[in-house]
């Protein structure tokens, strides 16, 4: 008899499946990729397009590691390679917003993906400009697009000022730039940010809240040559291309005296796939543009506040706090373990 008093639950719940059809999966996250392929800007986008928790529409192409020209052609062979001309990879900015463009081949390989030479891109460019395709994009999927710029922030500062309205359209921005612990090409700024400071000082004032994962951070999720191992024990074309990739970026790390590889870009698609992979702390994040040594460092309030300084006669007294309103989630920490194989394992299974 204690069976038959479940019968009421158990027709409620075969009633809501035939109303609303079986449990499934949630839907895939959309996302743009802002990128300047270099070697870790390939790993990210191979990570993504190997992701069924991701659905990328597109990706749109920064100077930054290459320029335009090269990185547009890396972004069109990188998808060829992974079977997807489906996904749109249209060019855009030619140059930083105020400064001369720097180019990291000394990182990347002449061409940027570690002279590593890809065949001919069966995949088409398309004609639209970037910023103009994220605008598109943004209102076209409201609320569901994430933005992942892992390059200089020219493209997303060039949208943002053109239309403005698409800071409260997207769902998210994850970038990969800036540090809170000090830079990578100086003592105080991160490549992306130092590539184009005035882009991103627009980006994190924008009004949107920005997921900064920081170099500090990218260099403390290390590849090294144990999973590089495990990956060349798996062959397939994108699994051999990644192989080659991280051993020239594995060597160069180790001659200029690092212990692995930095995986930086990878590591902001990861934080889209899995928010747990970080700790995250809400800040308020502004861009130093003009500082002698300083210029493109990103400086983050960990206070969350400024001392009010009002002047008394010939001085200025410290009269409480003005409180600053979060703009950012800067990543502090990684579970880098997990991550390295969530990527591994992801790249081996193609």
């Amino acid at each position: 008899m204690k069976h038959i008093k479940r019968w009421p639950a158990l027709i409620v719940l075969i009633a809501l499946i035939c109303l609303t059809g079986a449990p499934s999966e949630a839907a895939p996250l959309r996302v743009i990729i802002d990128t300047d392929p270099g070697v870790d800007d390939a790993m990210a986008i191979l990570l993504a397009l190997n992701s069924p928790e991701l659905k990328v529409e597109a990706l749109t192409v920064v100077p930054g590691n290459v320029d335009a020209a090269q990185g547009l052609q890396n972004a069109l062979k990188i998808v060829s390679l992974a079977g997807r001309c489906d996904v749109v990879v249209a060019g855009g900015a030619q140059h930083p917003l105020s400064q001369k463009l720097i180019t990291a081949q000394f990182w990347h390989g002449k061409n940027g993906l570690a002279g590593v030479e890809l065949p001919t891109s069966k995949c088409k460019a398309d004609a639209r400009f970037g910023p103009d395709l994220i605008i598109e994009m943004a209102h076209k999927y409201p609320h569901e697009l994430t933005l992942i710029p892992v390059g200089p922030l020219t493209n997303i500062a060039l949208a943002v000022s053109k239309d403005p309205s698409i800071a409260s359209l997207v769902r998210d921005i994850v970038i990969m730039g800036g540090s809170v612990t000090g830079g990578n090409v100086n003592g105080a700024a991160e490549a992306n940010t130092y590539n184009d400071p005035e882009a991103a000082q627009i980006v994190f004032n924008a009004g949107w809240m920005v997921t900064m994962i920081g170099s500090d951070v990218g260099e403390r999720t290390l590849m090294t040559r144990k999973y590089l191992a495990k990956l060349l024990a798996h062959h397939g074309p994108q699994s051999d291309f990644v192989a080659k990739l991280a051993d020239f970026y594995l060597t160069r790390s180790e001659k200029s005296g690092y212990s692995g590889a930095a995986m930086y870009d990878p590591l902001a698609v990861g934080v889209v796939i899995d928010p747990a992979l970080v700790t995250l702390k809400d800040m308020h994040v502004d861009v130093e543009t003009k500082g002698e040594f300083t210029r493109g460092e990103t400086v983050a309030n960990r206070m969350g506040s400024n001392e009010n300084n009002v002047l008394h006669g010939d001085h200025y007294e410290i009269e409480g706090v003005i409180a600053l309103k979060p703009n950012a989630r800067v990543c502090l920490a990684s579970d880098a373990d997990r991550f390295l194989n969530l990527f591994f394992s992801r790249i081996r299974g193609k």
